[in-house]
């Protein structure tokens, strides 16, 4: 058995690792974390968890953790495992991190965007970007992975293979995005109460927001070059979900059959990326409570342009889901296994 320890394990994220973990058949949880609830039952924070979790919330001692599992989640708030982390650990443990810490290969573009120095710069390097569909070979032999976030899995997973085969000019891309108000975390904030979010729709972090880099640096890897794009997300009154609608120039003439051939070549066999019917839209509904993420897209030939949607749940392969994919990629195991997860509706 894997013996896995979570810090941040009372966040959204961390909640729906313990979810997932425990219908893993080859997993144990050794270690609730979370600074919050420490002595506290876990149950007693999520009653969901009532008869099913009987552990009480430990710290963050990230040391000690080492010492008793063989990986760490940790779905914290940037900054925290960066500065946990040294190379004692990661020669005894594998650690799959959920926040931005170590997705940006520049470090002066981390510590712009998110306004904090970085703590460990040295294993910047080595951290694989967690996009199992991408890298799936480089997760395999790593020991630090950063699980992408969940606006940059449904953007970056839908425009792909159009940006690799060239079909579309880099530094035309807009990304449009909308998601549910779990991607805010727990965390108490005004701006996420029920009667500021509900019956409204809002944009925010225009022109601003810290998932931008990631898509570019990850986008222009696919491209050959350094690209820039306009990235708008959207907070809308529901509690999971991510769809993204992206538009881009496209180079040259083509057709809905060709460029469904491509999806097909990149994604024809990926078990969690599900290409969607001629005409049929993505619907966060129906990806809901999965780590499934659908894709479709329409060639408008009137403007030239493609437009690309996906739909995800942000928090399962937009965050805990991936997390276990790549644990599962990691150990040697069915990337599929513990996430089985029939999307649930309504």
């Amino acid at each position: 058995m894997i013996k896995a320890g979570i810090i941040g394990s009372t966040g959204y994220a961390g909640q729906e690792l313990v979810r997932i973990l425990l219908q893993h058949k080859y997993v144990e949880i050794e270690w609730y974390g979370s600074r919050s609830y420490i002595d506290k039952k876990y149950s007693d924070v999520y009653a969901n968890m009532f008869k099913l979790v009987d552990n009480k919330c430990m710290d963050d001692n990230m040391e000690e953790l080492a010492e008793a599992v063989d990986v760490i989640f940790t779905a914290t708030p940037q900054g925290l495992c960066a500065s946990l982390v040294n190379e004692d650990i990661l020669n005894k443990v594998k650690i799959v991190d959920l926040s931005a810490d170590f997705r940006i290969k520049d470090v002066a573009v981390y510590e712009q965007w998110y306004g904090i120095e970085h703590k460990s710069p040295e294993f910047i390097g080595e951290a694989v970007y967690g996009l199992c569909e991408i890298n799936r070979e480089d997760v395999k032999k790593a020991r630090l992975v950063a699980n992408p976030g969940c606006y940059t899995t449904c953007s970056i997973l839908s425009i792909y293979p159009l940006m690799k085969e060239g079909l579309i000019d880099p530094q035309s891309v807009i990304v449009d995005a909308k998601s549910g108000t779990s991607g805010a975390g727990r965390g108490a904030k005004v701006n996420n109460l029920y009667c500021e979010v509900n019956e409204n729709i809002k944009a925010y972090g225009v022109a601003s927001h810290r998932h931008t880099p990631e898509i570019e640096e990850q986008l222009g890897y696919a491209a050959g070059e350094p690209i820039v794009i306009n990235f708008t997300p959207h907070l809308v009154p529901m509690n999971r979900g991510i769809l993204v609608t992206a538009y881009a120039n496209l180079k040259s003439d083509v057709t809905w059959e060709d460029i469904r051939a491509v999806y097909e070549k990149y994604y024809g066999t990926e078990k969690f990326i599900r290409l969607l019917d001629q005409g049929v839209c993505p619907e966060t509904r129906w990806v809901e409570g999965s780590n499934y993420v659908d894709i479709n897209f329409k060639v408008d030939p009137r403007t030239h342009r493609v437009i690309i949607m996906g739909a995800i749940d942000n928090l399962v392969k937009g965050a805990a889901g991936q997390a276990v994919q790549n644990m599962n990629l990691m150990f040697g195991l069915d990337e599929s296994e513990g996430l089985e997860l029939v999307p649930m509706f309504p």
